[in-house]
């Protein structure tokens, strides 16, 4: 199985299914020298994990992370870093009843026609599970781009229902079980998602990231611009559906003055005076936030009886049990900074080789 792997020079590798014993990752590629303690690691580990709310999974994992190698005495010793994470309240009995069955919405159907095998327990390798430990390795990464680097997500749409940007808030981002920045919308959050949990029914979810503190020259022409390996790190995580940088799609309805961020210099420091680009111009970083935005698709796993068919291809309907997020979209906020922190710490990275 190919595609477990991540990065150029900072490279992540995870293992493991949602059902396993445990689920674990290597992160090569970090210098040494770095400090960095568990407890670093675990506070972001802390905002991702189930079981926080009502409105995510009632699987409770403690999600204690395990420090393997890599790491001596606080600091990295430039030798791979491999973390762990045991899976302590799996019930793959709950999925016992549709093992021959493949969900609307899943990997179960791909999964077998590609592997062969049918991992009915959870999603298996294809489960939101794996990316406790992308947060880790994340946890690491900001380490990396330094103390003036700051990352952080919020969530800005649930279903139909967007905040207000007037707003704004990033100190409501921690009060709130949707790290939303709007404290108005939040409240009215609760309820909305509280009837859709109720029904036994999801939604779907928009996150918007953004970084603070990026020099300017990140990011390759052509193939590796950084923009487009945002792009894939973000549709990477399970369930995103689109990403957008800047303005993204929003870009198409404006003219070429009203999208262009004019450049201004004064006592020859260069500015923008706009940023619809996202902090990035040619697939290079232009020293501006970078802001991204991705969309999340509703949790697939509903309490609602739906059609599809089994192993034998015969037509069935199927209906799932056990503990699943309303909305898998707000747990995918950690995930998302983790993403960028992991792409913007490679690329600086590159640009360290390059001669002066």
């Amino acid at each position: 199985m190919t595609g477990s792997s991540f990065g150029k020079i900072l490279k992540l590798s995870t293992w493991g299914e949602s059902h396993g014993d445990a689920i674990g990752c290597v992160l090569d590629g970090v210098p040494s020298g770095i400090k960095i303690s568990k407890d670093e690691i675990q506070k972001y580990l802390e905002k991702r994990k189930p079981g926080q709310s009502k409105f995510t999974t009632q699987r409770k994992e403690p999600d204690q992370v395990k420090i393997l190698s890599g790491i001596f005495n606080g600091v990295t010793t430039g030798t791979p870093i491999s973390l762990q994470i045991e899976n302590i309240d799996k019930k793959s009995k709950d999925y016992s009843g549709i093992f021959d069955k493949f969900r609307p919405g899943h990997a179960d159907y791909t999964y077998q026609e590609k592997f062969g095998i049918r991992d009915y327990r959870g999603g298996g390798r294809a489960s939101a599970r794996e990316t406790a430990m992308r947060v880790a390795a994340g946890a690491i990464a900001r380490k990396l781009l330094g103390k003036n680097v700051n990352i952080r997500g919020a969530l800005v749409q649930i279903g139909e229902k967007k905040i207000n940007r007037n707003n704004w808030n990033w100190k409501e981002v921690g009060k709130n079980p949707f790290f939303c920045p709007d404290k108005n919308a939040a409240k009215d959050w609760e309820i909305y998602l509280n009837n859709i949990r109720k029904a036994g029914s999801s939604v779907g979810a928009i996150i918007e990231i953004q970084a603070t503190g990026i020099k300017v020259g990140l990011g390759e022409p052509i193939f590796d611009k950084i923009d487009a390996l945002i792009a894939h790190a973000i549709m990477s995580i399970p369930a995103v559906k689109g990403v957008e940088i800047g303005l993204g799609f929003q870009s198409a309805e404006s003219r070429g003055e009203e999208n262009s961020d004019e450049i201004v210099s004064k006592k020859e420091k260069v500015s923008f005076k706009s940023n619809n680009s996202g902090g990035i111009l040619g697939g290079i970083t232009t020293g501006q936030d970078i802001v991204v935005r991705f969309a999340v698709k509703p949790t697939s796993s509903i309490l609602i009886k739906q059609k599809t068919v089994n192993i034998k291809k015969e037509n069935v309907k199927i209906q799932t049990k056990g503990r699943h997020d309303p909305c898998v979209g707000i747990r995918a906020v950690p995930i998302g900074e983790a993403m960028l922190a992991l792409v913007l710490a490679d690329n600086l990275l590159i640009n360290s080789t390059r001669k002066k």
